[in-house]
């Protein structure tokens, strides 16, 4: 389904009842209405990011819904489709952060390529929904990945931003790994804890003291 260890890591999980009712649901879903990412991306993250090379979860809720923008990484939209505000408000951090720059597009697909699994909690959602495809089963599934990544030898840093993202913190419990949380980067609340947080200088921070390269967060233009 994935076409790397994941597969393997979760073999148990496509068999039991809940993941095939919910593979129904969505094939019926993608048949009947529009539905986002495309069926061919809703693993995107998971191919991007393999689970031994992982170094970085950064959580979201559920895909961009308008038309074109979710490409099946959190945060994260195609090239070509304007960055929508959570996005620029993560950039606009970034760069008080680091110093760097924002990129001339919005998607992220460069992180993920390092070990930045950006994993939506729900992986599809109708077009101009929000919160469609929740309580159909991907946040039991999700979970179940979340827990799969709490249990790696490695260290690992979880970047929760926003109360649905915090609300995993108790699926983290290996010592190993860092939990940095804060406020949503939406406009509604970026400025509750979100700007001044400095996740990526601390993510990298972690890394380097663990032995473990850091993520160069510099996304090339295009």
């Amino acid at each position: 389904m994935i076409g790397n260890d994941w597969d393997l890591l979760l073999k148990d999980e496509y068999k039991k009842d809940y993941f095939k009712n919910l593979q129904e649901f969505i094939i019926n879903e993608y048949k009947t209405k529009t539905i986002y990412p495309k069926m061919s991306e809703i693993f995107n993250a998971f191919q991007k990011t393999s689970y031994d090379d992982i170094k970085v979860v950064i959580i979201g809720q559920d895909p961009y819904h308008g038309e074109n923008e979710a490409e099946g990484l959190s945060f994260s939209v195609k090239v070509g489709i304007a960055k929508p505000p959570s996005l620029i408000n993560i950039f606009s951090e970034l760069k008080s952060d680091l110093g760097i720059e924002p990129p001339n597009h919005g998607s992220l697909i460069s992180w993920a390529k390092q070990g930045v699994l950006l994993l939506n909690s729900t992986l599809t959602v109708v077009k101009d929904s929000p919160r469609s495809h929740f309580n159909r089963g991907w946040e039991t599934f999700t979970d179940e990945v979340i827990k799969l990544i709490n249990k790696k030898e490695t260290p690992v840093v979880f970047i929760l931003w926003g109360s649905d993202a915090r609300s995993k913190k108790n699926l983290i419990t290996n010592k190993k790994h860092l939990i940095l949380e804060s406020a949503h980067p939406s406009p509604l609340s970026a400025y509750r804890g979100f700007f001044g947080s400095k996740p990526f200088s601390k993510t990298n921070a972690f890394l380097i003291k663990n032995g473990i390269k850091p993520i160069d967060w510099k996304i090339k233009d295009i």
